[in-house]
């Protein structure tokens, strides 16, 4: 008995510890000036000195933003690679999207259930720009060879041009002069040599070392130019870039002719496998076609939000009332249960994360319902006892024990059902499905854990009239 009423009062300050991190890991809004003398806005911690903020990630319809779904031609890969080849494209959408600046993009691949259609969804929380948001992603990726900048007078004006830009030095007339060379880079050059001239990038292991390579085949153009690049560059790198990024910088051992090169390191397989991927991406990408796109206000986002909010709080307010009402004091400790496992499952969406939607919000409010039904199915379990003469001890035992079977067969339907739905839905419903299997995991762990150790310690060994009623529910009294 005092072990259950420790460990109750255990459970009591981890849930209140949880709700302590869920609320204070959400970013908070000062007023403040910078300086430059300006007053405005930013963001800060409310314990930020302690713990780092773990804001909630908002999907599309609550954050406002832009969807774009993208066909994607698939009708010259081979089957066998088309998996590889759209998990490079987004890849590659991925790393454009970052140069946007956009918070918390999500990027998915579909397939029609017919089988014959690929398509590409993007999701920009916050961009409201859709023709601009098309045309960056739209873009073909750009993969370019360059060569290492040697050091000397046109190096020194170039880091001296991008510095006089980084620090903003006007001339004598007031302007900031942006001059070709800031724009420049004083540690590559460009070469004639890009993605235009790359037949193809594939996977090889080093029949000695058996270690991964990567190696590259040009065209006939493309052989020339990499020809003329190895023999001028001898002992000195050759830098391959996709959209801006280095990719890998090989040296030159020797002059390379017949348009075949290829690239060595310490890669491991993976490594490789993901590098040939990017490099075929760039040279040879699919072609996507833009076919639909959503356009949602940030006031209609902020509204479904405050809608899902209210939603939840008045289920929780009305589940909460009925229990103690009907169930009296287990009622009651259910509630506090139900609140830990609230508390729980807010601080999975922001430490796993979880980007929250509306149907995300629905799949959690299904899965509060589905711990109360739990609760309820051990506390009908437990009137039956004491009506049959049991103990309040005796009968709170016997109930979780003979609910569990009822518990485990409705929670394992609906994490089948949860499973389904995430693995052949489209992103919503994936979405739906992930918060309510989430849900009906952390409910089967409040149910088993927190309630049953809360009634184990305030059944004791009163077997009075006030304590039988306060142990029964509707309107029997107990006896």
């Amino acid at each position: 008995m005092w072990k259950s009423k420790i460990g109750s009062i255990l459970l009591v300050i981890a849930a209140l510890g949880i709700g302590w991190f869920v609320v204070g890991s959400e970013p908070r809004l000062q007023s403040a000036v910078d300086s430059n003398g300006v007053r405005g806005v930013f963001p800060t911690s409310t314990i930020a000195s302690i713990q780092r903020e773990y804001p909630f990630r908002l999907g599309l319809d609550l954050a406002g933003g832009t969807r774009l779904v993208f066909k994607a031609d698939v009708s010259k890969t081979d089957p066998n690679e088309v998996g590889s080849a759209m998990a490079s494209l987004r890849d590659v959408i991925e790393r454009r999207i970052n140069i946007l600046g956009v918070s918390e993009p999500v990027v998915t691949t579909e397939r029609s259930f017919n089988g014959d259609e690929y398509r590409l969804v993007v999701e920009l929380p916050g961009v409201t720009n859709l023709d601009e948001a098309a045309r960056v992603i739209g873009e073909t990726p750009l993969l370019e060879f360059k060569t290492v900048r040697p050091d000397g007078p046109e190096k020194d004006k170039i880091i001296k041009a991008r510095q006089d830009l980084a620090n903003m030095v006007v001339d004598e007339n007031g302007f900031i002069n942006i001059t070709p060379e800031s724009q420049m880079d004083p540690d590559f050059v460009d070469t004639a040599l890009g993605g235009g001239q790359l037949s193809r990038a594939t996977l090889q292991f080093d029949p000695t070392t058996r270690k991964p390579i990567i190696a590259l085949q040009f065209n006939e153009e493309g052989a020339a130019l990499f020809e003329k690049i190895t023999e001028e560059n001898i002992g000195k790198p050759v830098a391959i870039f996709l959209d801006g990024s280095p990719l890998s910088i090989p040296t030159v051992q020797q002059k390379i002719a017949g348009g075949e090169a290829v690239i060595t390191g310490d890669f491991t397989p993976q490594e490789a496998r993901e590098l040939v991927g990017r490099l075929n991406s760039g040279a040879l990408p699919l072609k996507i076609e833009l076919i639909g796109s959503q356009v949602v206000g940030a006031t209609l986002g902020t509204d479904s939000v405050e809608r899902g909010v209210k939603a939840a709080l008045f289920g929780f307010l009305f589940i909460a009332i009925f229990l103690i009402i009907w169930y009296r004091l287990p009622g009651l400790l259910a509630v506090i249960a139900l609140g830990s496992y609230v508390l729980l499952m807010l601080a999975f969406f922001k430490l796993i994360p979880i980007v929250l939607t509306a149907a995300g919000i629905a799949g959690f409010v299904i899965s509060m319902g589905l711990a109360v039904d739990a609760n309820v199915l051990i506390f009908e379990r437990m009137k039956e006892e004491m009506r049959s003469g049991k103990t309040i001890k005796e009968s709170v035992a016997l109930g979780m024990t003979r609910a569990w079977s009822s518990i485990k067969d409705s929670n394992i339907a609906s994490l089948i059902s949860a499973t389904i739905l995430f693995w052949l839905g489209t992103s919503v419903v994936k979405g739906f499905a992930l918060t309510l299997g989430l849900g009906v995991l952390t409910s089967l762990f409040t149910v088993l854990v927190l309630t049953r150790v809360f009634l184990l310690a305030v059944a004791g060994k009163q077997n009075g009239a006030f304590a039988r009623f306060l142990f029964s529910n509707g309107f029997t009294s107990g006896k």
